[in-house]
Formats: structure tokens, C-alpha cells, sequence
């Protein structure tokens, strides 16, 4: 029952599974699955409310700093969702936690362990899905989940099948021969048939139809439902929106901001066609409301942005005498351009 890994050089890795299969592969792949070794396999943190803690967490290139003073914390049991543009520090962040990057100052825990302390006892408490996963080309897609159910303690075959099926896979074909879309699946029912306390996903949609995204979604929520904490990074708002319960936003490496969703959709926009540059807010309706304006194609809209009850803000609104009024809930949208556009909305 003895498994070994070794590292034959920057880019490859051997390992030897359970059943004494010797496979050569690219490096990044053992960031989805590490070996079992001695009795972290066993051990368990129970009683933290939080499952994912960052202290301060700093990280630079010389003069540059991919991570600044990010200080966050993830819940037991929810879906937590990580906003913002390339190069923002959502993937630093996360290979930081991993224990795949040092960080230059601050600390972070993961399941009450330290990544620079115990990063292997760490790692087989999280499966992860990296956002340039590379699978062993000479492998079918069975054998590579087979490989991984295997090498990981968290791993079953059976459910990682159940994933490729619900995913249209077919994993009799070779990796080499599979579409970038496939080799995506394949990934992602390596990594979702992992029972780890912690999923971390790493745009895990890209590259897949909206058939396969809807199906990739409920699976992240069925997670959820099984007691796991999900930590999900995307650029596809409507995706954080439909299946997160918190999300953060990183701008330039820092945490700029964090909210629930269920307070997300109290808050309403009301965009309209308006004659009129300026309007007069009641006094009663200060705090909750703010007025600007939006661009929409090449017309420009009248944009009220408002928190709470809708029924005193509606007779103020039918009073202005607009046109085209709709009312919506906030969204994430209002908020990204918020944090990353400097466009004010009530939060």
C-alpha cells in the first residue's frame, strides 16, 4: 500500500500508485492530488468556524507586489467566490494558500494547518483545479481518473465517473486526441471526485459550452449541500452570482472589497431615459439612494441606484415623469465597475 512521488526535474513528476502503476507527468498535476503519508492522512480540524484564514498576506517580485495585506476568511460550508481582472492576484492568492508560493510577509492557515508548516498533510484536505491543468497525454481519461482516485485519500473512482458522465466526457479517448473543452472535463472530474473538505477552483468553466458550464455549477452547489467549503475564482459574474454566498474583490493584489449576496439583491438599480440633468433627492431618501448616470450604447441613461424597501423610493421615482424606467436588482456588474471602473453605487 506504499506510494512514492519524485520530482525528476522542474517540469515532471513520477509517482507510483497503490497498484504499482509508475506514471510520468507534468508537474502541475500535483497540485490536484498529493499522496497519503502517515498519520496527516488521518487528521482533521473540527470546531473552526473558519475554514480558510489570511493574516496580512503579502507577496512581491522585486519591486512588484502581487499580493498586499490581504487579510480574509472563508467560512465552513460556503461557496466564496473571488472577483476581479488578469493579474489582479486571485491565482497568488490561491497558490499561496496551497503552499506553492512563499509569501513575503503575513501568514495564511487552511483546515487549521500552516501551507509552509504541513503543506502535504494541507494538501490532501483540498482538492484544487488549477487554471492551466495539464494532464498526461498518453493516458485515456479513464486511466488518468483512475490514477488520481488512487493516489489521492480522498479519491474514488466511481464518483470522478459519475462527474465525467454528468459532463458528456467520453473517457475512452486519449488525452492527446481530446479537445481543450474535454481536457477540461477530464479536470474537473479528477478534481470533483475528491471529497475534500475544501474545493478550489480556478475558473473551472473556461472553455466549456453553456450546456457544461450549467451542469460544472450544480455540481459546485451539490458540493455545498454535502457539508464542503468551495472557493470558486471566475471572470463570469452571472456564474458568482448564481451559486456564491460571499464574494471578494481584488484590484492591483488588494482586497478591495467583500459582500454577501443575499444583501446584493436587497439593493435595486433604476435606469430611465430622463430630459432632465440633476434632480433633487427627499430628504428622507438620502442615505438609500444615489443618482448618476450610465452609458448604454450610445445613449445616455439615468441611473438610481437605491437600498431597501422599493416603496417609498417608487412614488419619488413615478414623480420624476421618466421614461422607460426599469427596475432591476444591483448585480454584480454595478459592483465590478464599482470597485474596478470607479463608478459609485449605493453598498
Amino acid at each position: 500500500m506504499k506510494e512514492a512521488w519524485r520530482v525528476d526535474g522542474p517540469t515532471q513528476c513520477t509517482a507510483t500508485s497503490r497498484k504499482g502503476l509508475r506514471l510520468n507527468f507534468p508537474q502541475s498535476l500535483s497540485s490536484i492530488a498529493s499522496p497519503q503519508t502517515g498519520a496527516n492522512a488521518a487528521s482533521t480540524t473540527v470546531g473552526d468556524a473558519n475554514i480558510v484564514e489570511t493574516f496580512g498576506l503579502t507577496k512581491r517580485y522585486g519591486d512588484f507586489e502581487a499580493l498586499a495585506d490581504c487579510s480574509v476568511c472563508v467560512e465552513r460550508g460556503e461557496i466564496f467566490g473571488l472577483l476581479g481582472p488578469n493579474g489582479a492576484g486571485k491565482t497568488t492568492l490561491i497558490r499561496s494558500l496551497l503552499g506553492f508560493l512563499h509569501p513575503t510577509l503575513g501568514r495564511c492557515e487552511v483546515d487549521g494547518l500552516d501551507p509552509m508548516v504541513d503543506g502535504v498533510g494541507l494538501r490532501q484536505r483540498v482538492a484544487y483545479l488549477p487554471g492551466d491543468a495539464r494532464l498526461p497525454r498518453h493516458m485515456r481519461g479513464h486511466g488518468v481518473l483512475q490514477f488520481f482516485a488512487e493516489m489521492h485519500p480522498a479519491g474514488d473512482l466511481e464518483r470522478s465517473l459519475a462527474v465525467a458522465e454528468r459532463l458528456e466526457l467520453n473517457t475512452k479517448t486519449r488525452v492527446a486526441f481530446m479537445s481543450t473543452g474535454m481536457r477540461q472535463k477530464l479536470a474537473l472530474a479528477v478534481v470533483l471526485g475528491l471529497e475534500t473538505p475544501l474545493l478550489i477552483l480556478d475558473e473551472p468553466t473556461a472553455n466549456l459550452d453553456p450546456t457544461v458550464r450549467a451542469a460544472v455549477l450544480d455540481l459546485v452547489v451539490e458540493s455545498r449541500s454535502r457539508g464542503r467549503t468551495v472557493m470558486f475564482s471566475s471572470h463570469v459574474l452571472s456564474e458568482i452570482e448564481e451559486t456564491c454566498d460571499r464574494v471578494a474583490f481584488l484590484r492591483r493584489g488588494r482586497l478591495v472589497r467583500e459582500l454577501k449576496m443575499a444583501d446584493l439583491f436587497q439593493r435595486h438599480r433604476v435606469t430611465a431615459k430622463s430630459t432632465e440633468d440633476r434632480f433633487e433627492v427627499p430628504q428622507g431618501l438620502a442615505d438609500r439612494v444615489r443618482v448618476g448616470s450610465i452609458d448604454r450604447g450610445n445613449q445616455k441613461l439615468l441611473c438610481i441606484d437605491t437600498d431597501g424597501d422599493l416603496s417609498p423610493i417608487l412614488g419619488w421615482i413615478d414623480s420624476l415623469n421618466l421614461s422607460g424606467v426599469r427596475i432591476e436588482p444591483l448585480g454584480l456588474r454595478a459592483v465590478y465597475d464599482s470597485v474596478h471602473m470607479g463608478v459609485e453605487v449605493v453598498l
